[in-house]
C-alpha cells in the first residue's frame, strides 16, 4: 500500500473536516476531528452522540478511544 493510502495518513489529512465514528457497542458520535494519533484516538469537537441513527446527546469536546471504534467515516453521512 503507497504510504499516501495507509489509514492513518488519511485520516491526518481529514483533521478540522467532519467524521462520523461508529463505535463497537452500535454507539455513533459525529463532530469534527481535532486530532487523533497511531492508537486512532480521536479528539471530536461539536460531538453528537446518535444511538440507531437517533440523535441522543450533544457534547462540547469528546475524546473516543481507538480500542472502541469499529469504523471511522471521513463523509459525513447522508440520512
Amino acid at each position: 500500500m503507497e504510504p499516501s493510502r495507509k489509514p492513518l495518513n488519511l485520516l491526518v489529512r481529514k483533521l478540522n473536516g467532519d467524521v462520523s465514528v461508529k463505535l463497537k457497542n452500535d454507539t455513533e458520535y459525529r463532530g469534527k476531528m481535532i486530532d487523533c494519533d497511531s492508537h486512532m484516538n480521536i479528539i471530536l469537537d461539536g460531538a453528537r452522540e446518535y444511538r440507531g441513527g437517533d440523535p441522543a446527546t450533544n457534547f462540547g469536546s469528546l475524546i473516543v478511544r481507538g480500542s472502541n471504534v469499529l469504523y471511522i467515516c471521513v463523509t459525513e453521512p447522508t440520512s
